[in-house]
């Protein structure tokens, strides 16, 4: 529902992880006019609000590029307000838990704009349960406390009663930059806390970027400057911290500290982005190409119309399925325009798209290839048969050949475009240069022919190169690329195992200083 008048959503959007956003956080994104976000969201949640207008207001801090005043953040929530929009205002972690939401829902009241709170998962609670630590624990800890070393620089006086949080026995989180432990263990050493308290720093906590370093308030200081951690950081000082060599369940993934670029178009490349994060991957989305309907659909138009002629309906990609479906639609029609023609489909993400409109294909390959698929037919009396083929613009003909040679009588129609995107040369070379890649995965030749024909030659690319199946493996090492793994069941979970296989097979372990050991 549209509101009349201008309204804030104060929204927390948790600690690092895109999954971890609430419910609600997620509805108002996708319904919201504004998103004033700041530099601790991972895109990720930004994709929630796609209809929304999107405005930077990150603070780095700690003497690196320069950020976003506070003052300005307040007024231009303000004036958005005032102009009748609905913005949301998404915040690192919680609002009201040292993020300033509390200040900012004062001015609004006092500007007279209505507005809300919706709570995120603050990183004080997240970050520790991710590297493996209860914040309580019967016999070793029976409470918490939440501090911030970044007090108010107004204040000429400590706000902070260190000699207070030095007597504490419970567990003590403390949100800081890395430029404040130094001083915060001083404090806590001089009134008296044990040196040899246990100490564990999670950087990026939540994340497939996480990196703990562990010690005590007399080493990990030391500790910290080895590892050469930087922000954004959180303390958790306590006994607690002793359960972490049991506990920490997320550094246990497989394919944690790893990073897999998807080539997928964007619109296809949340369920692989969700099975690889789920094993642990830090992922990054980069798409090679560009689906998009043809530019003229006469010939798809008449094929419909004059459906009834042909006895198979032949479809080797979802891609295939989906334009099909709607340009039924538009042409206000349904799939009772099917009955009496029998289907085909390439793989099992073509016949899980079929299903999706209530279609079950009569002919899956074992093999899910354009050559599985001629193999399947084999079986299959196809002379003078009448067969319809929708394709890419640009897919090769060896089925239609194949199939004609056996007496077939194939029409091929377009029912989609391919394109290389046309940023991506400069994007991927920036990537590349920026990012250590683990791996990257290609779903068609063309991903992989758009991949290598963007990225610049002598470019340091040392990721490993996995295959969804032969004609890709084919277009890959048609670059000179070797072929690191290919899946061996051509659809996205072979190629998520697929990368699970050449981790294993590496031998190596991810460990917190980033080297890779035997």
């Amino acid at each position: 529902m549209h509101r009349r008048n201008g309204f804030v959503s104060l929204v927390g959007a948790g600690p690092g992880d895109p999954t971890l956003l609430t419910l609600r956080g997620k509805k108002v994104l996708e319904t919201c006019d504004v998103v004033i976000y700041d530099h601790l969201v991972d895109p990720v949640v930004l994709n929630h609000a796609r209809r929304a207008s999107k405005i930077y207001v990150g603070k780095h801090g700690e003497g690196r590029e320069k950020s976003t005043s506070q003052e300005s953040i307040e007024s231009t929530m303000i004036e958005l307000a005032r102009r009748g929009k609905h913005v949301v205002r998404l915040k690192g972690g919680d609002p009201f838990v040292f993020g300033r939401g509390g200040e900012e829902a004062l001015h609004l009241v006092q500007a007279g704009i209505p507005y809300e709170v919706i709570p995120g998962i603050t990183s004080g609670i997240a970050a520790p349960a991710y590297a493996g630590i209860p914040l309580t624990y019967r016999g070793l800890s029976a409470d918490v406390t939440f501090i911030t070393a970044h007090e108010d620089p107004a204040k000429k006086r400590p706000q902070i009663d260190w000699r207070a949080v030095a007597s504490l026995k419970g567990t003590v989180v403390i949100f800081m930059g890395m430029i404040m432990l130094p001083k915060t263990v001083k404090h806590l050493l001089k009134y008296g806390k044990r040196g040899d308290t246990p100490v564990t720093v999670i950087r990026w906590g939540t994340t497939a970027r996480q990196k703990v370093v562990e010690g005590t308030l007399a080493t990990i200081v030391r500790e910290i400057e080895k590892a050469k951690l930087t922000s954004p950081v959180l303390a958790v000082i306590g006994k607690v911290n002793r359960l972490r060599k049991f506990l920490k369940w997320f550094e246990a993934k497989p394919l944690f500290g790893k990073t897999v670029l998807i080539t997928r178009p964007k619109t296809q490349a949340s369920e692989l982005h969700e099975a690889l994060t789920l094993e642990g991957a830090r992922v990054i989305e980069l798409p090679t190409i560009e689906i998009s309907p043809v530019r003229d659909f006469h010939k798809l138009d008449q094929a419909i119309f004059r459906i009834n002629r042909f006895d198979w309906l032949v479809f080797t990609s979802p891609n295939g399925v989906e334009m099909f479906f709607n340009r039924l639609r538009h042409l206000k029609k349904d799939s009772r325009i099917l009955n009496g023609l029998k289907i085909a489909a390439i793989g099992p993400s073509t016949e899980e798209k079929l299903n999706l409109y209530a279609i079950a294909p009569d002919l899956v390959p074992t093999t899910f290839t354009t050559a599985g698929l001629l193999d399947a037919f084999r079986s299959v009396r196809v002379q003078g048969k009448r067969f319809l083929l929708l394709r890419a613009d640009i897919a090769p003909r060896a089925f239609t050949h194949a199939l004609s040679s056996r007496g077939a009588v194939v029409s091929e129609v377009a029912a989609y475009r391919t394109r290389k995107p046309a940023d991506l040369g400069g994007r991927l070379n920036e990537l590349v240069k920026d990012e250590v890649i683990d791996y990257v995965t290609f779903t068609s030749a063309s991903t992989a022919a758009h991949f290598f024909e963007s990225i610049r030659n002598g470019s340091r690319l040392a990721a490993k190169l996995i295959s969804i199946g032969p004609a890709t493996s084919s277009a890959i090492r048609a670059f000179g690329r070797p072929v690191e793994r290919e899946a061996r069941v051509s659809t996205l979970q072979g190629l998520v195992d697929a990368i699970l296989e050449a981790q294993w097979n590496s031998g190596t372990t991810y460990v917190q200083d980033d080297k890779r050991l035997k």
